[in-house]
């Protein structure tokens, strides 16, 4: 079945179509998609954080908190010293 023209879907007669230049479908696709980072929450998460500056505080606290623990679980590198006198 096809649809049927509509007035919509016609340029203003003050345009030209051959004013707009080859049409490519996706030319910015890639650059998109590389500079953005859309994270969905879950609808539960969501409603905890308001927006995305509370998300990012949030994330940030526990970056931080994860980088102190790691920290105290290190093991010192190199050779282990031998503390009784010989």
């Amino acid at each position: 079945m096809k649809k049927g023209s509509s007035k919509a879907d016609e340029l203003r007669s003050e345009y030209k179509r051959s004013a707009f230049g080859k049409l490519e479908r996706g030319k910015y696709y890639e650059r998109v998609k590389a500079s953005s980072n859309v994270v969905v929450l879950d609808a539960d998460v969501a409603k905890i954080f308001p927006n995305s500056a509370s998300v990012n505080k949030a994330l940030h606290s526990l970056v931080e908190v994860a980088q102190k623990a790691s920290g105290l679980t290190r093991r010192p590198t190199g050779r282990a010293r031998n503390w009784r006198a010989s």
